[in-house]
């Protein structure tokens, strides 16, 4: 099966099931997937909040999440590859057989941690002879 072009999330239900401190930590780890993936993603909210959007990721609140998701999935689901992120049987039973859906556990579990590793970072020292770095550094400290 393809890869999904639009992930819906459900946002309380990640939150909760991925023991996240805060919604910021999700949103984040979120943005990272699916920029990553070359997708777009919205994360849905219920309650009161700021609608923002983080890269490819829009962040949505609703009074009620499950309506909002549902109505996204439709609205997509004949024209791209859409997968519903939610635990929620009623959201996933609604979204419609063309939706690709995943329990919010199941999503957490095979969510890769964000590693940032600069070991093999490519560095313009590295790559300088030693003259030039010494001309260099003269400069820096305004001496030529």
């Amino acid at each position: 099966m393809p890869e999904p072009t639009l992930y819906l999330f459900d946002g309380y239900n990640l939150l909760h099931a991925g023991g996240y401190e805060d919604a910021r930590m999700l949103i984040d780890r979120l943005a990272s997937f699916v920029a990553l993936r070359g997708a777009r993603g919205v994360v849905v909210f219920d309650g009161g909040g700021e609608d923002l959007d983080v890269g490819a990721l829009a962040v949505r609140f609703a009074a009620n999440a499950d309506t909002l998701l549902e109505r996204l999935a439709a609205e997509h689901r004949g024209r791209e590859r859409v997968c519903l992120v939610s635990s929620d049987a009623a959201v996933r039973g609604t979204s419609g057989q063309e939706v690709r859906k995943i329990s919010s556990a199941t999503f957490l579990g095979g969510l890769e941690p964000i590693v940032h590793d600069e070991s093999d970072a490519s560095r313009l020292r590295d790559r300088v002879d030693e003259a030039t770095r010494a001309r260099l550094e003269r400069l820096r400290r305004g001496l030529d």
